[in-house]
């Protein structure tokens, strides 16, 4: 399977980084084509709701930014994996910019498939990114493969390598 994985952290080492590459690598020991992209550090801006996409520009989004680069990685993946810091209490602002300008596309053509990784320093923080995942699943219609999250003493342990690794398996 060609699996995309959107990691969101803006840090490079930081826990939600160690938790998409982990992915990475069970998914491919497996067998499955992996893309990982680093959303982190793309310049993504929000959604205009200027509604070209849907209009002028056939599905194109009329912002020309970092996001061009992954609307053809997003349509040749099967499975999308968003890999994202919590920050008060939901998905980052890095992986809410790439996610809210899918909406040119609806969905991914090719994704049957969704999972999600989270990492925060804080316990109990994750309902609202939880809640908004399963929308994201309901609302394309695909897989919900579920999430691993970790919090400060649960981050880069062999514990939770294992959950991810696991989390990969269901593919």
């Amino acid at each position: 399977m060609k699996i995309l994985i959107l990691q969101a952290s803006p840090r490079a080492n930081g826990n939600t980084a160690w938790m998409a590459e982990e992915y990475r690598k069970a998914a491919e020991a497996a067998g499955h084509e992996v893309t990982l992209a680093n959303v982190g550090k793309k310049k993504i801006a929000g959604c205009l709701a200027c509604e070209y996409c849907h209009t002028k520009g056939n599905g194109a989004c009329i912002q020309k930014d970092d996001m061009q680069e992954l609307y053809p990685l997003m349509n040749e993946a099967e499975v999308l994996v968003l890999a994202a810091p919590i920050y008060y209490f939901t998905l980052c602002a890095q992986i809410q910019a790439a996610v809210q300008r899918m909406y040119c596309v609806q969905k991914p053509a090719n994704v049957k498939k969704l999972a999600l990784l989270m990492s925060s320093y804080s316990p109990g923080v994750y309902d609202g990114a939880t809640a908004e995942f399963r929308d994201i699943c309901n609302y394309w219609g695909v897989e919900n493969m579920g999430f691993v999250s970790a919090k400060i003493d649960e981050q880069k342990t062999e514990e939770t390598k294992q959950k991810v690794v696991a989390l990969a398996g269901k593919l």
